[in-house]
């Protein structure tokens, strides 16, 4: 985990019942807070945020 990650935001912004965004997968605390964020809390974010894509375009 080297350097800052890039945003995952891809501008298909939806959030599900979750509050979860079902084009980048973050949280909207996550999707706020991006800024001022660590870099390696984003790493954490950005791992996260994978999980739950995957998970969101499974169940679609």
């Amino acid at each position: 985990m080297n350097g800052e990650p890039s945003s995952p935001c891809i501008r298909q912004c939806c959030l599900n019942e979750q509050d979860i965004c079902v084009g980048c997968g973050r949280n909207i605390s996550e999707i706020t807070q991006w800024a001022k964020l660590e870099t390696s809390e984003k790493h954490k974010v950005v791992e996260l945020a994978q999980t739950r894509r995957d998970k969101i375009r499974f169940i679609l």
